[in-house]
């Protein structure tokens, strides 16, 4: 990779580069053929950096098994590149669960979740005799019973009372989150009991704690307490979902799969668990660095004594996380990476939103034109998959590059797909 100028290597996807001029290449291609040939807003994934990965967890955590936590980025390309990997598919809605068949998952590897979930997608998963089902309430039972649906492993997804140090919103192991069965009030156990006499299979519990964790400490806590139900029990199987942080920051830094992968495997060492038996849910780590998003300036609006703001052709359409988490990005000139980026900028979109701020406060070139490229690193988790058509914006294309070739995987919506559900329009 080597020096990437004002990139920090950290942030970028692992087949990044820079031409001499200073432009931000991924496998060779530049950023600018990139805008080019597909337009912008544009989201671009290395596709080999994705497997690459892939790799580093397998062997630090096999024979673990891996399921891809398919909200981050659920593409049916992704999709692909989950079938022939071999892991797993976590689908937490009908759409989640069709991109993975049409991508070519074989159904035996689906995991489907989710707190309320419809009989429509009880009957869908049924259909295609998905792997497993997670059960995150009573209810779900009621409709698995009322639909005859007997044949599906299930596990109890449960509430272990861990709260992981991250953002409120992404807290999920806690008592009080709106997922799983808690534990400490019999909640869990009445669960299991009730599964048991109306003959249901149950072969696993699970557990998920939050996203965007930095500390391993909680993940070994999940494994104590999961593998104490899971002996109590007497089922085989056990999930300690995902949720390991990615660095976002230049300044920040967070445990690499491989080291995450590691942990888990020791921590269960202390077990009787068998790891084959054992699951893991990573979806951000696995996705988040291997992107970036390129974006065209169209306006720059100097206020003296006050701030220079930068405005893009996207915004919290493309990106919603820095409005709904306050969550912090960075932004580089993507052509001219070698020059000084000195001068505090806001970058921010298009939408009719004083909030709609991509980076508060980005370092960029002093004598940032309009018509450069911008390109916002850790970009592959949550922002196409949480997307939006806010002001009637189309969403962006999406890219993917493998062994130095780029395809589109999306395409770019056009005005006319925003009309495409309205009656009579």
């Amino acid at each position: 990779m080597g020096d990437l100028g004002a990139l920090p290597a950290h942030l970028a996807p692992r087949g990044a580069g820079v031409l001499a001029s200073g432009e931000l290449t991924i496998q060779g291609i530049g950023v600018e053929e990139l805008a080019e040939r597909f337009g912008t807003p544009l989201f671009v994934y290395d596709e080999d950096d994705i497997r690459a990965r892939v790799h580093d967890l397998a062997h630090a955590i096999a024979p673990v098994q891996i399921t891809y936590a398919s909200k981050a980025f659920s593409a049916v390309a992704m999709a692909k590149v989950v079938a022939s990997e071999g892991l797993w598919w976590d689908a937490a809605s009908l759409g989640e669960l069709e991109a993975a068949v049409r991508g070519g998952v074989p159904p035996e590897r689906i995991i489907v979740h989710g707190n309320n979930k419809s009989f429509e997608e009880l009957e869908r998963a049924a259909s295609y005799s998905v792997g497993r089902i997670v059960v995150d309430a009573i209810e779900d039972l009621d409709r698995l019973d009322a639909l005859g649906v007997r044949q599906i492993p299930l596990w109890l997804r449960v509430a272990p009372g861990i709260e992981a140090h991250t953002h409120a919103f992404v807290r999920t192991g806690q008592v009080d989150s709106k997922f799983g069965l808690p534990i400490v009030d019999g909640t869990a156990e009445r669960a299991y009991r009730r599964a048991v006499e109306a003959g249901f299979t149950v072969t696993g519990v699970h557990a998920h704690i939050g996203s965007q964790i930095f500390d391993l400490a909680p993940f070994g806590e999940l494994v104590h307490r999961l593998s104490t139900l899971r002996h109590r029990w007497a089922v085989p199987e056990l999930c300690v979902g995902g949720g390991l942080g990615v660095p976002y920051l230049a300044q920040e830094r967070a445990p690499t799969l491989s080291e995450w992968g590691s942990y888990v495997r020791e921590a269960l060492r202390g077990t009787s668990a068998d790891p084959a038996d054992v699951f893991v849910e990573p979806g951000r780590a696995i996705v988040a660095s291997s992107c970036i998003t390129l974006y065209r300036v169209g306006v720059i609006k100097r206020i003296p004594g006050v701030r220079i703001y930068v405005a893009v052709d996207g915004g919290m359409s493309d990106n919603p996380r820095p409005v709904l988490y306050g969550s912090g990005y960075m932004a580089v000139a993507a052509s001219r990476l070698y020059a000084a980026h000195d001068t505090a900028m806001r970058v921010v979109g298009k939408h009719c939103e004083s909030g709609d701020v991509l980076v508060d406060e980005a370092l960029l070139p002093s004598d940032l034109s309009v018509g450069e490229l911008i390109a916002t690193p850790v970009t592959g988790a949550y922002g196409y998959s949480m997307g939006s058509n806010y002001n009637r914006l189309p969403r962006p294309a999406v890219v993917m590059i493998r062994g130095g070739r780029a395809r589109e995987v999306v395409r770019r919506e056009q005005l006319d797909d925003l009309f495409r559900l309205e009656v009579g329009a």
